[in-house]
């Protein structure tokens, strides 16, 4: 199967983030990272321990945007970096609890191949079509760039970027372990649910 991979933006949602998050959980999106980079950490704080309680249960594993320290403090499954970060490997050396993965967001061949050597487990790749959230970073990478990521890397290549009902089957086509998106997963009931049943029907994830 192929998974689903929804970050947040409460500026962009309909609704609160916390219900947002609450209808990712129980319409069982693999993953959900919080990415609400402007908020102070006291608020990050709650919303990841929010987010933590609900997901208990259930087979969402959450993670956060660049912040280890709340990732670790609200008990997180992950953290998932930028290219800006503080580099993978340097964060790994301070994660000690078993199975939290560590994501890097990538846009060529070259940051893929840095990724992959600092022990990253997973990658996003993007923006592959054209986004509004990402017209100031250049033009999109393409799904043939992406297929060229998938077969350089030895971990799941996650597909980010534009990405909409009519050409998530396409990155599918190209390798992608899974679909990630904002607006994507901002669908509501119960159209965010079929949404998910029909990417979770597709191509096979390397982690099962």
């Amino acid at each position: 199967m192929a998974w689903t991979y929804c970050i947040t933006d409460r500026k962009t949602s309909e609704v609160p983030i916390l219900q947002h998050i609450r209808q990712i959980i129980r319409v069982g999106v693999d993953f959900l990272q919080i990415r609400e980079k402007d908020l102070p950490a006291r608020e990050l704080y709650r919303i990841a321990l929010k987010a933590r309680a609900m997901a208990r249960g259930h087979t969402t594993r959450i993670l956060i945007n660049d912040r280890l320290d709340i990732a670790l403090a609200a008990d997180l499954d992950g953290v998932h970096l930028a290219q800006t970060s503080m580099p993978a490997d340097a964060v790994r050396a301070r994660v000690s609890k078993k199975g939290f993965l560590i994501g890097v967001s990538t846009h060529n061949r070259s940051e893929v191949d840095k990724a992959l050597r600092q022990g990253v487990d997973y990658l996003v790749f993007g923006p592959v079509f054209e986004t509004p959230s990402k017209r100031q970073y250049g033009p999109p990478v393409t799904p043939a760039a992406l297929r060229a990521a998938v077969q350089q890397s030895n971990r799941p290549v996650f597909a980010l970027g534009g990405i909409d009902l009519h050409n998530y089957l396409d990155c599918l086509k190209q390798g992608a372990a899974g679909i990630a998106g904002i607006r994507l997963f901002q669908r509501p009931d119960p159209g965010l649910g079929d949404l998910v049943s029909a990417i979770s029907s597709r191509g096979a994830g390397p982690w099962g």
